[in-house]
């Protein structure tokens, strides 16, 4: 057994909170509507992030992916699956590069990935709106692609607000968990995979 493997077992809690973070954004996304809450409020890019900083495997890239497919397979899934589950995957990449970050350093990453995130994922899922609506929802010139971009902005606003919070309290309930372990003599998980 690897010593990554060895420090996750004996830090059971750390992927037991990705895991719980996935859960809970694979549910928000199922009762979203339920709730009231605006589209394109999401948790997935929270689990991404919080997935690469507590797990700091590389396979916690995943974790948005994870969280895209088993909701869209109780969802329904669309037409547009290609692109949105493909941006949940370049977002999860990205998630790794926060991975060694620490203190308000973290924070900041957070945001960063909250605001990268939010601009790949609207510009590439609207990009994928407009490919395959070519002639039926938008024109094929390039003024198609600039409305179906226009038309996104709600939806771009909501998701980067939401980002823009969500991510800075993720950080810092992972800034909390390194804390507590500290504060109990644990040893520092091993930085990247």
């Amino acid at each position: 057994m690897e010593a990554r493997e060895v420090h996750l077992l004996t830090r059971w809690w750390r992927p037991a909170i990705a895991v719980a973070v996935v859960a809970l954004a694979v549910v928000f996304r199922l009762v979203r509507e339920e709730i009231g809450a605006p589209p394109n409020l999401e948790l997935v890019t929270s689990a991404a992030f919080a997935a690469a900083v507590l797990v700091r495997h590389r396979l916690a890239f995943l974790a948005p992916l994870l969280v895209a497919v088993v909701s869209d397979l109780v969802l329904g899934n669309t037409s547009i699956a290609l692109f949105t589950w493909s941006a949940w995957l370049v977002i999860g990449l990205a998630a790794l590069l926060t991975r060694s970050t620490s203190g308000w350093g973290r924070v900041g990453a957070a945001a960063g990935l909250g605001v990268g995130g939010s601009l790949w994922f609207f510009l590439w899922t609207n990009f994928g709106v407009w490919v395959q609506g070519r002639g039926v929802w938008y024109p094929a010139g390039v003024d198609g692609l600039v409305a179906s971009y226009v038309a996104g902005l709600p939806f771009l606003r909501t998701m980067l607000i939401g980002n823009l919070v969500l991510l800075p309290v993720v950080a810092a309930g992972t800034l909390l968990v390194e804390r507590l372990e500290r504060s109990r003599g644990l040893v520092a998980v091993p930085q990247t995979a």
